[in-house]
């Protein structure tokens, strides 16, 4: 088994015990996660609005 398997199946399993032991923390990192994504995709907009408008 190589080293890149190993390291997905240790990323795979502590999420899945962080899920279990920790779900509120959880969720609040993935709510975290996705208001971060739609800021920047937000952030990304107004600027090539602002690049194609003039």
């Amino acid at each position: 088994m190589n080293l890149k398997k190993v390291l997905t199946y240790l990323a795979i399993a502590f999420v899945v015990f962080y899920l279990f032991t920790q779900p509120a923390n959880a969720a609040g990192a993935v709510k975290n996660l996705f208001g971060g994504i739609g800021t920047g995709a937000e952030r990304l907009s107004a600027f090539f609005t602002s690049l194609l408008s003039g």
